[in-house]
């Protein structure tokens, strides 16, 4: 393919699954992976036909667990910055897993957390959640986007243009990324 809807593995985030498809190929498609040359590689198996160069197919992404990694993706930032109001600015996020069925957020902290502080992070993303507010995105440069307050993390490596994804009442998370998340934080 010249381009791909499919979302790349990356900064945590599994890549999609679905199907490219025509009328005598179909072809499952389990994983989606940036390589280091930006191409985009699909893996999977054919299950019937062929596929050649210069075919033409349908490439249909796997909608319903492309919604529930968004879900999960976006409930990480929401605790990221949770977990830097109770604990403070000191956290810093070290990693993520953003799959199907869980997220997993590694961070920096130098003490164990409480069972009263995680009950208080619990709370702030919950009530984000249920204030429903709109996920904003605004592609810019990356002096903009920290003039904003976006936040980078980790050391990732960002271009020119950058993505700053906003969520929450009052701006709650401003962060640099470029994977899928939800409409409205609901």
């Amino acid at each position: 393919l010249n381009q791909t809807s499919f979302y790349a593995e990356s900064g945590g985030q599994i890549g999609d699954t679905g199907i490219f498809q025509n009328k005598s190929s179909k072809f499952d498609i389990i994983d989606t992976q940036k390589q280091p040359s930006d191409a985009f590689e699909h893996y999977g198996r054919l299950v019937s036909g062929s596929l050649k160069v210069g075919n033409k197919i349908e490439a249909k992404i796997n909608q319903q667990s492309r919604k529930k990694i968004m879900n999960n993706h976006s409930a990480t930032h929401l605790l990221h910055e949770a977990l830097r109001q109770i604990l403070g600015d000191k956290v810093q996020q070290k990693g993520s897993l953003v799959d199907t069925d869980k997220l997993r957020l590694d961070f920096s902290h130098d003490e164990l957390v409480s069972r009263a502080e995680l009950d208080k992070v619990e709370a702030i993303v919950n009530t984000q959640i249920l204030g429903n507010s709109k996920v904003r995105t605004e592609d810019t440069d990356i002096e903009t986007a920290m003039k904003k307050g976006a936040m980078a993390i980790f050391g990732e490596k960002y271009g020119d243009s950058v993505r700053v994804l906003s969520m929450g009442d009052d701006n709650f998370s401003v962060e640099l990324c470029g994977g899928t998340h939800v409409e409205r934080l609901g």
